[in-house]
């Protein structure tokens, strides 16, 4: 694949993160000639999360791959539908319906081990040092403790309410299952996929594949920029 038909490669974030959660998969992408951006916001509201996602678009060329883990997957859902954006990744992945918010999504299916591990204050959804193992227990425990401490609380309500769009319903999308995730169930995931129709792929990981498989998730991601 040549340069001038690379497409570009934007990331999305979850909640608990933010754009350097993908910092392991972005260099060696770089390397290979793709444009590549990190989306950057605040976890206040998805609305103003997928704005931010569309004003990121306009860094770079197009056609665009969308790539979102966990939460980032709403906001590539909506933000996903723009004429921009050529493909999908969904990473553990919610990936609502248009009569569905992030948290209808999740109710569907058990309460996921990260959750008993959550602290509310201040308006914001905090994860305690405790749920670091929930969220990436295939990390070091070095690797564990700077997740925690990089990370970025929602607002509490954030899966309430989600933006117009459901870009799964006419793009085409790949996406990542991880089978050992305890804050996205990973019942949840393989619907999700089944759902959108996805070339689909399972993971013997936690919830930041990522992060732990760095590697494998490249692959996928290579192989949806060479089909788009």
């Amino acid at each position: 694949m040549s340069s001038q038909v690379k497409p570009s490669l934007v990331f999305a974030h979850g909640i608990w993160a933010d754009g350097s959660c993908f910092n392991k998969v972005i260099p060696p992408l770089q390397a290979e000639g793709y444009e590549v951006v990190s989306a950057q916001y605040g976890l206040d509201t998805n609305e103003a999360d997928v704005a931010a996602t569309l004003r990121t678009l306009g860094r770079v060329h197009g056609p665009v791959l969308l790539v979102g883990h966990s939460y980032g997957g709403s906001v590539i859902t909506a933000a996903g539908t723009d004429d921009r954006v050529a493909g999908l990744v969904y990473i553990a992945a919610l990936a609502p319906d248009e009569t569905e918010t992030s948290q209808g999504q999740q109710d569907k299916f058990p309460v996921t081990d990260v959750f008993q591990h959550v602290e509310v204050a201040d308006g914001r959804a905090w994860m305690l040092p405790s749920g670091a193992a929930c969220f990436a227990g295939d990390l070091p425990e070095d690797e564990q403790k700077v997740v925690w401490a990089t990370h970025f609380a929602p607002a509490a309500e954030l899966f309430l309410h989600n933006a117009p769009g459901v870009a799964w319903r006419t793009k085409p999308s790949w996406y990542i299952v991880a089978e050992h995730d305890h804050t996205v169930h990973p019942e949840l995931e393989r619907a999700a996929a089944k759902r959108m129709g996805a070339t689909t792929y399972e993971f013997d990981s936690s919830h930041v594949p990522m992060l732990s498989q760095p590697d494998r998730v490249l692959d996928v991601i290579r192989t949806a920029a060479k089909a788009i």
